[in-house]
């Protein structure tokens, strides 16, 4: 899910639009952009447990709701009354308005900060943009500060864009040049699937020579995921807390 090319509304209802579909934001469904909303609704509804739940559970470093409130949150969405939903929980009334009072407090909060983060950066200098990163276990150290500026000059010079896919002339030295062009090679593996070795390899062969250290790179930089016995690997989703903060 890219954070950043999301509206609020598209995170509500669980699907974004393009200018020829509407796409779903937990896997890769789209349909033509004629297609009635109800039946991007109804694959979300079927597949994905419905937009709340979905949205709920996101698996992503922002969504910090804990399971207990993940419970309140889906309970609330239903309408059930507080003392009914005092009792199913062992908990007073009192205790669930105060957890509503938390909750909308919070949204309160993050209100004003996003509209605070977005004045504050109207006026951004697009060649001072940081580059997205994926998102890791922990907070990305000064290796990752790089520019669109400055990573759209790394890949000019390491890859050869005539080709299809483009490939990669040679392995840079640096590690910020590194994780350049990992950034680059990872846009062509999709997002939302998850794919077998031989898939991913599939790939990138075509890319660079050396495929297997390309793959091994990806994971170190957590540019890519897989299972402990690497029978799946996946796309980590970026992060992309630079500008979404």
């Amino acid at each position: 899910m890219d954070l950043n090319q999301l509206t609020l509304t598209d995170l509500k209802r669980g699907w974004s639009q393009t200018a020829t579909a509407i796409q779903c934001n937990y896997c890769d469904t789209q349909w033509p952009r004629e297609t009635a909303p109800a039946v991007m609704a109804q694959h979300i509804q079927t597949v994905h447990g419905g937009a709340l739940q979905a949205l709920i559970h996101l698996d992503s470093r922002y969504n910090t709701l804990t399971a207990k409130q993940q419970g309140l949150l889906t309970a609330f969405a239903t309408g059930i009354k507080d003392r009914d939903l005092a009792n199913q929980t062992g908990v007073s009334a009192a205790t669930i308005r105060h957890q509503k009072f938390t909750f909308r407090e919070k949204a309160k909060q993050a209100k004003l900060y996003l509209a605070t983060y977005q004045a504050a950066f109207a006026q951004e200098d697009p060649h001072e943009r940081l580059l997205d990163v994926p998102q890791h276990p922990q907070d990305p150290d000064d290796r990752w500060l790089i520019t669109e500026d400055e990573a759209a000059k790394t890949l000019q010079r390491y890859f050869d864009f005539t080709t299809e896919p483009p490939t990669l002339i040679r392995w840079p030295k640096k590690q910020k040049a590194v994780i350049v062009i990992l950034t680059r090679i990872i846009a062509e593996i999709p997002l939302n699937h998850h794919f077998t070795e031989p898939e991913i390899n599939a790939y990138l062969r075509p890319i660079y020579f050396d495929y297997t250290m390309v793959r091994r790179f990806l994971i170190e930089y957590h540019f890519l995921q897989r299972t402990p016995d690497g029978t799946a690997y996946w796309r980590t989703v970026p992060t992309q807390e630079r500008k979404d903060v």
